[in-house]
């Protein structure tokens, strides 16, 4: 399959291609950090959620033949990414499509880490996503995430299923730190940062004593991200044909950032195998990273250049953000 359409850029390049194609025409070890959402396998028969009808699009694949498929992104992008650094993947547990009441959870973050350990890979951390229970009700209305399943009968209950952040180590020795001279200057969150820790910011004296960063970083750190903007996340309406299901829904831009300014450096080549509408290469962009970013699908590419080259304009104003939150992610507040 030959490449459909690109854009390439001094800050991005960006093909509407399929991903395999495209990595394996890259050089070896040219790619410093990778972030991503792959298709999210179940074992329905397809995936909890079909991009397109295309032959070549891993949504369309039984969970072991995603697998198999998945395997070659995977190795691709291992040998691209430099020794010691870093590729992270956005996944949830998914349903086994089973009907009623027999339908169960699988283990979908764990087949990936054992995927990527196959492949030269070593998970060094997962963070967990969390989700508010009556936003994921209103916008999945999955059935056994209500409170009248409780009051009927609480074994059927279901939870709002965290996301999670993988992030992987390729093995080897890294031999250009990723550094933070002045520590973390920029929090992409929604606590509050306390007003007496500002005169703490791009603080030059010993990083011991910069309050502002450690702030920051205690949150960065944790296990758990509660802190997530869930309606921070780039447009993405204008990309919907109209066959299209209700499921494009881009990975939140904060998660993006605190995982690119954890694992790269400002002028380094960030990846996104699956780019969606390109949130991920946005962050890069935005963030004063080049992107490399692969989308199968036509109408999601072009949103995905539109975003682009709204994050090249803010990268050349000097990385001033824009933020960007869905409305109609909180439209009806059922309460069933």
């Amino acid at each position: 399959m030959a490449i459909i359409n690109q854009a390439i850029t001094e800050r991005y390049a960006a093909y509407n291609s399929d991903c395999v194609e495209v990595l394996q025409d890259l050089p070896s070890n040219s790619v410093h950090f990778s972030i991503y959402s792959p298709p999210f396998a179940s074992k329905s028969g397809q995936c909890l959620y079909v991009y397109s009808s295309s032959e070549r699009d891993l949504s369309n694949n039984d969970y072991d033949d995603f697998f198999k498929h998945y395997g070659f992104v995977v190795k691709e992008i291992n040998r691209l990414t430099l020794p010691g650094r870093c590729s992270a993947v956005h996944c949830t547990d998914t349903p086994t499509g089973n009907s009623g009441k027999e339908d169960y959870l699988i283990d979908f973050p764990g087949d990936i880490i054992r995927l990527h350990e196959a492949h030269g890979f070593g998970l060094i951390a997962r963070h967990t996503i969390w989700k508010e229970p009556l936003w994921v009700r209103n916008r999945t209305m999955t059935k056994n995430l209500s409170h009248k399943t409780i009051v009927d009968d609480g074994v059927y209950g279901g939870v709002a299923s965290a996301d999670y952040l993988l992030v992987f180590r390729k093995r080897g020795e890294n031999k250009i730190p990723v550094e933070h001279p002045t520590g973390l200057d920029y929090y992409a969150g929604e606590c509050p940062i306390p007003d007496d820790l500002q005169k703490y910011r791009g603080w030059t004296g010993k990083q011991t004593e910069n309050r502002y960063s450690h702030w920051i970083w205690r949150r960065y750190a944790s296990c758990i991200w509660d802190d997530i903007r869930i309606g921070r996340v780039l447009p993405f309406k204008d990309c919907k044909e109209p066959d299209d299901e209700k499921h494009v829904h881009p990975l939140q831009l904060d998660v993006i950032d605190r995982a690119i300014t954890l694992r790269s450096n400002p002028g380094e080549v960030v990846l996104t195998p699956f780019m969606g509408v390109g949130s991920e290469a946005y962050g890069a962009v935005t963030l004063g990273r080049k992107a490399i970013g692969v989308e199968l699908k036509e109408s999601y590419f072009r949103q995905a250049v539109k975003n682009l080259e709204a994050a090249a304009e803010i990268a050349e104003g000097g990385g001033v953000r824009e933020e960007f939150v869905q409305a109609e992610l909180f439209d009806g507040e059922a309460t069933t």
